[in-house]
């Protein structure tokens, strides 16, 4: 199911989540019970996936994509892997416009995975998300190892940066980047 998933990602153009993060959010998400989880950026659903593995048999996962075609592929992904659709909920719109509506306090997990421009206001909102005890995780936080290299200086890159800052300064979480796939910045909310 991951390898079709992983084609039909490859076909639409988005990135999915490397093998090496995928895993450890399956792992991240069975160490946290995580019955109720947010994806921001559903892409073809490859990590969506890993999530709803490492999820409780009762888990529910919201996930956010502005694309609809990428809805689609997630959700023939989920029926190919044998996903109750009671266990996913898929929300067409813009993360930025969702995620303000959805309840404080509410949540085991939040996977951030999307645009790297909206990403410091979605990990601002994952935040509010959060139970205490519940789990943030940013992919692509080395992007592309450039991340680590202050000569590096593009917007993707900085920005990258920046949220790593913004996550390590924030007194809720306690943080640490795990160097899986393109890195996974995980904290857990105080």
């Amino acid at each position: 199911m991951l390898l079709r998933a992983r084609e039909r990602a490859s076909h639409l153009g988005c990135t999915p989540v490397l093998p090496g993060a995928g895993a450890a959010l399956r792992v991240l998400a069975a160490t946290a019970q995580a019955r109720a989880v947010v994806e921001v950026g559903t892409g073809a659903g490859v990590g969506s996936l890993y999530l709803l593995r490492g999820m409780p048999a009762d888990g529910v996962l919201t996930t956010i994509d502005i694309e609809l075609e990428h809805q689609r592929a997630a959700k023939q992904a989920f029926a190919e892997d044998g996903v109750r659709s009671t266990r996913t909920r898929t929300i067409s719109g813009r993360a930025s416009d969702v995620l303000p509506r959805l309840t404080d306090g509410g949540y085991d997990m939040v996977v951030v995975d999307a645009d790297v421009e909206g990403t410091p206001g979605y990990v601002e909102q994952a935040v509010r998300l959060l139970r205490r005890g519940g789990v943030l995780v940013v992919d692509d936080a080395l992007w592309h190892d450039r991340v680590g290299d202050p000569a590096r200086r593009d917007e993707a890159t900085t920005t990258m940066r920046d949220v790593g800052r913004q996550v390590r300064g924030d007194e809720r979480l306690v943080p640490a980047l795990l160097p899986v796939g393109d890195g996974l910045l995980v904290a857990v909310r105080r």
